[in-house]
């Protein structure tokens, strides 16, 4: 139960977006816009700041797409609640961003009372999906699937992280390169060692030569 106002943060380099979002949901009871950013690093800036519980996060961005910026989100504030506001649906950009961590996901095409809608479920846990995106994620969990290698349950992040330990980067160098801290990069690493089934770093660097992920 809520008992207090739930903080949003805007992230849309689109100026009249936000401010039409900042003012329609500036007259919702129970939701307070706390930031407004043009884009994901100062998105990522301003939770820092005010550490929102809500982020209404556009796909397409220059410099860093939402993708990226909402990965990032969920590695430095894991209890705040992404939703997702595009004008996109296609496949490329849908299944990236809800496994980066989105919470929900609406078209700007909804209503203001939708979105303010899915920001009071997300305060309390509750995702909300478009009905066409809903529908997609259906379709495709009933697709039969190929037969599975390790590597396929690995995360686009740890994905990432694996083709830099190929290449023989340091957890420290891991950690400059893909901005993020040791802690998460030690994170990821054991991840992947436990989805590989491999002992250590060479036996993962191994496995990805092998399997032609090194590139």
């Amino acid at each position: 139960m809520m008992t207090s106002n739930v903080k949003v943060l805007l992230v849309d380099d689109h100026e009249m977006v936000r401010i039409g979002l900042a003012a329609v949901l500036g007259t919702e009871d129970g939701i307070e816009v706390v930031g407004e950013a043009s884009s994901g690093k100062e998105g990522l800036r301003l939770a820092e700041q005010y550490r929102p519980d809500v982020v209404l996060m556009d796909l397409v961005m220059e410099e860093m797409d939402g993708i990226e910026t909402t990965r990032r989100m969920m590695e430095k504030f894991p209890d705040c609640k992404v939703i997702v506001l595009t004008s996109y649906l296609d496949d490329e950009k849908l299944y990236p961003v809800i496994e980066a961590g989105a919470f929900s996901y609406l078209l700007k095409t909804s209503r203001a009372t939708e979105i303010a809608a899915a920001i009071r479920a997300a305060a309390n846990g509750q995702p909300v999906l478009e009905s066409q995106v809903a529908s997609k994620m259906m379709n495709r969990f009933r697709q039969p699937k190929a037969e599975a290698l390790p590597h396929h349950e690995l995360t686009e992040r740890e994905m990432e992280v694996l083709k830099l330990i190929a290449k023989g980067r340091s957890n420290q160098e891991l950690a400059d390169e893909l901005y993020i801290g040791i802690k998460t990069v030690k994170f990821h690493v054991t991840n992947i060692l436990g989805k590989l089934g491999v002992e250590d770093r060479t036996q993962a660097a191994i496995y990805a030569h092998k399997n032609g992920l090194a590139d």
